[in-house]
């Protein structure tokens, strides 16, 4: 009798444990997070429920952040910067580092163009306040051009992806998956990347309220992630298995994203606020926001201890 209550008082514990779950909502872009999550094999002890959202963009995955549909996600230091400047309830709580390989300006296999030089007066498909925007400013910016010497189109990846296959527009501002996708299977070239003129900077972001009420749960997924990312450097073929399996492409394609951008979570220091500075100042000289904001007012430095304990710093 006693060993059937203390079951029935463990099955009971089960229950109310499980009825207590918390969700973590995290948006995620192409798989990119939970592809090296699951490949690395960090999510199997999870003392929470994930529920993941896909977006194809950053500039939605704001939205649903700034609206609450999600608590945390994946996005690039320009769209980040857009969405503070226009008040959105948005701090950047880890930096993601990479090369600047994967930010790049597309040309189709055949076309004419044959450097930034011809583009004079050409169209650039690419979406609003994102970081394929951000390449051509500074790209604009470095050969002392004006923003009317190229003529920009402002779509969503899916509708740039049908303008730039189609002809519509002669080159398109884009970054990974998208440039190993356009480049492996389709033979596209890149007649420039961000390498030299961007940050190469990403934010995994969260709002104040879920910094203050998910807290224990943001500091254990930033943990998870950094370890991650770390695993991934060596093993990037088990990463690009899962990840084109995910998002069902061939490995082809993410192995040639992963093996040159190197990705890796680094904490919010000096260093990172510095860089995204510069995209700040940047998006202010350029007219995209037009108040100058503060890169230390935007970012949260408190979860430091747990991208280190992750990333083995």
């Amino acid at each position: 009798m006693i060993r059937l209550m203390l079951a029935g008082a463990l099955l009971l514990g089960a229950i109310e444990a499980a009825a207590g779950q918390t969700t973590l909502r995290v948006g995620d872009q192409k798989g990119n997070a939970q592809a090296v999550m699951e490949a690395a094999g960090v999510l199997r002890d999870v003392p929470y429920r994930i529920e993941w959202k896909e977006f194809a963009a950053a500039a939605p995955l704001l939205e649903a952040l700034s609206a609450g549909a999600i608590e945390t996600g994946l996005v690039g230091d320009a769209p980040f910067t857009f969405a503070a400047a226009a008040g959105a309830p948005v701090k950047a709580i880890a930096a993601i580092r990479q090369t600047g390989e994967g930010l790049a300006l597309l040309v189709p296999e055949k076309s004419p163009i044959k450097s930034f030089d011809d583009l004079r007066g050409r169209k650039i498909a690419t979406g609003r306040g994102s970081i394929g925007h951000q390449l051509i400013l500074a790209a604009l910016e470095k050969n002392g051009w004006k923003a009317n010497d190229v003529q920009i189109t402002f779509l969503t990846p899916s509708d740039a992806k049908i303008a730039y296959t189609q002809g519509s527009v002669d080159a398109w501002s884009t970054w990974e998956p998208y440039v190993s996708q356009e480049e492996v299977l389709f033979k596209s070239r890149r007649l420039i990347t961000a390498q030299g003129l961007t940050p190469g900077l990403s934010f995994q972001v969260a709002t104040p309220d879920s910094i203050r009420d998910k807290r224990s749960e943001l500091t254990d997924f930033i943990r998870r992630l950094a370890a991650a990312r770390a695993w991934s450097l060596t093993n990037p073929n088990s990463y690009a298995e899962t990840w084109g399996r995910l998002m069902n492409i061939p490995t082809v394609v993410p192995l040639n994203w992963l093996s040159r951008a190197k990705v890796r979570i680094a904490p919010i220091d000096d260093s990172v606020t510095r860089d995204e500075q510069s995209t700040i100042d940047l998006y202010f000289r350029w007219g995209l926001i037009k108040r100058k904001l503060r890169a230390d007012e935007i970012v949260d430095r408190s979860f430091s201890d747990a991208i280190s304990k992750g990333a083995g710093l």
